[in-house]
């Protein structure tokens, strides 16, 4: 059995190893792909987004627990902050969700962001398929934090949760940011804290004023209070899976699920064709010494970067030369 056979069965050593040589961009792990990528699209993938600090990888890890009391297997990318040492993952996904490690219906693995732009790490939509391929049910992928510039979930994900918390400052601001556009479900997670009802309340507000059409999707508000009151938690967590389910029964029945698979394959496409022409293109620059020649030229203020970059599209799309 090879490793494309072992990944479809489950195989997590494989699948690990996969992942790892995808975010190292080795040559051989675009052909595995390649062969997984007829095994995929099955999954309901969920996107978890949200301010550093406030609980994600906890509603993580109690929908996870969720999820398998419906015999579902899950599969989640937890997309931490790059280490500035080793470049790895600065958090730890097993110390977060360690109760979960052992269990066979469930795959968890941390990538690094490791400078990538919109909270993802630019492995993420690969990480995916392979679990995909796997034959993960669901597909829990949360992302470092919450931004005008970490919206990528949105092109990856059925359904995004935006993920509050009472007291800490600034929450209505962020969601005026465009996280109001991207959030199909909103948790208010320590509920119990003080604060929480008016978050709640301005948050209503909010949604109430937006311009929705009769038969459009309004993000349901889900307060989840303290993870140390068991029988509560555990309750509002099945609620928040079941408001995910909604949405995804809402997205299929609107058609607009097909429209979400459309973007998600733009995006693909759009990733891939970076791989293939950008890349090769800025490795060639920065292995020759141009690309330094190029930066000094635009800090002195002798060039632009437009015309270098107009300059350079044109050289290696007329030659043919991306390799």
């Amino acid at each position: 059995m090879d490793n494309t056979d072992k990944i479809r069965a489950g195989d997590v050593r494989s699948a690990s190893r996969l992942i790892r040589d995808m975010e190292d961009k080795l040559p051989h792990a675009r052909l595995r792909l390649k062969q997984l990528f007829a095994h995929t699209g099955q999954s309901f993938i969920i996107g978890i987004t949200g301010a550093p600090g406030a609980g994600k990888s906890t509603l993580t890890d109690a929908l996870i627990g969720a999820f398998r009391k419906h015999h579902k297997t899950v599969g989640v990318l937890a997309v931490d902050p790059t280490s500035p040492f080793s470049g790895g993952a600065i958090l730890g996904d097993r110390v977060r969700m360690l109760r979960h490690a052992e269990d066979e219906g469930v795959f968890i693995r941390s990538l690094a962001t490791r400078g990538a732009l919109g909270g993802l790490s630019q492995a993420a939509g690969d990480a995916i398929h392979v679990m995909e391929a796997m034959g993960k049910d669901v597909i829990i992928v949360e992302t470092v934090g919450i931004g005008q510039q970490e919206l990528d979930i949105i092109h990856h994900a059925h359904s995004v949760i935006v993920v509050l918390v009472p007291g800490m400052g600034d929450e209505i601001q962020t969601m005026k940011a465009g996280i109001m556009e991207i959030a199909d479900v909103f948790a208010v997670n320590k509920a119990d804290r003080p604060g929480a009802k008016q978050l709640q309340i301005e948050l209503a507000s909010l949604l109430s004023a937006s311009p929705l059409t009769a038969d459009a999707w309004r993000p349901p508000i889900v307060s989840i209070g303290n993870l140390y009151e068991p029988v509560g938690f555990a309750e509002k967590t099945t609620e928040l899976m079941q408001k995910l389910s909604d949405h995804r029964a809402h997205l299929v029945v609107s058609g607009q699920f097909s429209e979400r698979m459309e973007r998600k394959a733009l995006m693909e496409i759009s990733d891939a064709l970076r791989v293939c022409i950008l890349e090769p293109v800025l490795n060639r620059l920065v292995e020759s010494g141009e690309m330094k020649k190029i930066i000094d030229r635009v800090k002195n203020r002798e060039t632009d970067p437009y015309t270098e970059a107009e300059a350079v599209a044109h050289r290696f799309l007329r030659s043919g030369d991306m390799s």
